[in-house]
Parts: structure tokens; C-alpha cells; sequence
């Protein structure tokens, strides 16, 4: 475990001595501000109009539906999956770019221990994102008066949709030495695995459906409404492990191993 900690630590101190941390956190921050102002606008357009019109009967608006589940189901996960890549690039291809992997993979380390300790550096990174999109939504907490389990399991799944990306994008990242290329790939692979749930809505069969149900996207749809379904935990679960595993050979195969 401690190996894995030092490694997480050097990835992380990585990652604020060079450019990407401070210009992923300011999009997300920039992103997740805009996208906050924007479903408060019409929370507050949609209340003024409920009381012009002296309430008629209508519920109170809820500010889980009308601002926070919005966020995070739908505008939010673009904006994470266009940032994962930058997160994932470097993780692997400037190891081998700089000509460190050699160093690195011979070390006295295990290479379950290196790569736990670059996904956990990047997981990290990953968390700080979500504790500065949940500064936003504290307010809603301060001046209003939210349901607080559907935010609890809509930041369970959002954490869980990022992890399963960085666990794919680490894998990504061992192919290739060039940054861009391993983030640029990341990417397409995402965009792919997101829009598979556009075929829920075309296909009969039950392959099409099966096809579907592969979607990142698909399965954040119960956390964002509050129900954290244990088939959804599974599946983001095991597409993490499946990225790890699927590294782990990468990196067997850089070292030459059958």
C-alpha cells in the first residue's frame, strides 16, 4: 500500500507541476459555473411564473429536478467525458516517451502496485472535480432546501462514470508514446461507449438492446433520479476492473512477457 500511495503522490505532484491540473479544473469549474447559472435561471423563471399566477394548484418545484439532476445527468458528463482524456494521456505514454517506463517497470515495485498508484493519482484528480462542482450545489443546501439522498447518489454515480473512463483511458494510454495520439483515442473510444445508448431507442432486437445497455451513459440515469440500482453499481465496477486488467497485459507486454 505504500508503494502504491508514493506512486499516487508523484502522479498527482505530475499533474500540478505541468499545465493540465490548473486547465482542467478551470474548464470544469468555468463549465460547471455556466451550467449552474444557466438551471438556476430557469428554477427562478419557472418560480416567478408559478407566482404570478398565484401557484393555481401546482406542486412546489423541486430543485432536484429542475437544477441538480439536469447537471448531472446530462451536461456535466460531456464536459467529463471531453476532460478524461486530457487526465489519462500522460499516464503511460510520457513514461515512454521520456524513456522512464524501462526505469519504472523495473523498479522494486510489483506492476499491479504501478498501476494502482497511476490510477489512484488520477482518481485524485478526478475527486477535486467533483468536490468543486458539489461547492455549487452547497448552495442549494444554504439558501434552499434540496432532498439530499438523490444528490448523494447522483455523486456516487457520477464518481463511479469517471472512474470507469480513467480506468479505460489509463489502458489506452499504454499504446501509444505520444500524448496527444493516447488522448485524442481516449476520446473517440468514450464518444463511442457514451452514444450507444442512442440505440435504446432504435433497436428491437434483443442484441440491440444488449448493445445498449453497454452505454457509460445509460446507467447514470438511475443515480441522477436518486436510486442507485445494483445492476448499475456492477456494471461501472467491472468496467474499472476490466480497465485495470486490461492494462496490467499492456504493461506485461512492455516488458517483453508472453
Amino acid at each position: 500500500m505504500r508503494n502504491i500511495l508514493a506512486i499516487a503522490g508523484k502522479e498527482l505532484r505530475a499533474y500540478f507541476h505541468s499545465p493540465i491540473a490548473y486547465v482542467v479544473m478551470t474548464i470544469w469549474a468555468a463549465l460547471t459555473g455556466f451550467a449552474f447559472y444557466l438551471h438556476l435561471m430557469v428554477y427562478s423563471e419557472e418560480m416567478f411564473y408559478m407566482q404570478g399566477r398565484g401557484g393555481m394548484g401546482a406542486p412546489p418545484i423541486n430543485l432536484n429536478d429542475v437544477i441538480i439532476r439536469p447537471m448531472l445527468e446530462g451536461f456535466l458528463l460531456i464536459v467529463l467525458l471531453f476532460l478524461t482524456p486530457v487526465i489519462t494521456m500522460r499516464l503511460f505514454a510520457e513514461e515512454k516517451r521520456s524513456g522512464s517506463i524501462e526505469l519504472l517497470l523495473t523498479s522494486p515495485v510489483t506492476d499491479l502496485e504501478i498501476i494502482l498508484g497511476k490510477y489512484l493519482g488520477a482518481l485524485t484528480l478526478l475527486v477535486s472535480l467533483m468536490v468543486l462542482t458539489f461547492v455549487y450545489v452547497g448552495l442549494l443546501f444554504l439558501y434552499g432546501n434540496p432532498d439530499a439522498k438523490p444528490v448523494i447518489a447522483g455523486a456516487l454515480g457520477m464518481l463511479l462514470f469517471g472512474a470507469a473512463l480513467l480506468s479505460i483511458g489509463m489502458w489506452i494510454s499504454t499504446f501509444s508514446k505520444n500524448q496527444i495520439i493516447a488522448g485524442a483515442v481516449t476520446l473517440a473510444v468514450l464518444l463511442l461507449m457514451y452514444i450507444l445508448v442512442w440505440l435504446r431507442g432504435v433497436a428491437t432486437g434483443p442484441v440491440g438492446q444488449f448493445i445498449a445497455g453497454l452505454s457509460l451513459g445509460i446507467h447514470i440515469e438511475s443515480f441522477a433520479k436518486g436510486v442507485i440500482d445494483v445492476g448499475d453499481l456492477l456494471y461501472y465496477v467491472s468496467v474499472i476492473f476490466l480497465g485495470i486488467f486490461l492494462t496490467a497485459r499492456s504493461v506485461d507486454a512492455l516488458k517483453g512477457r508472453p
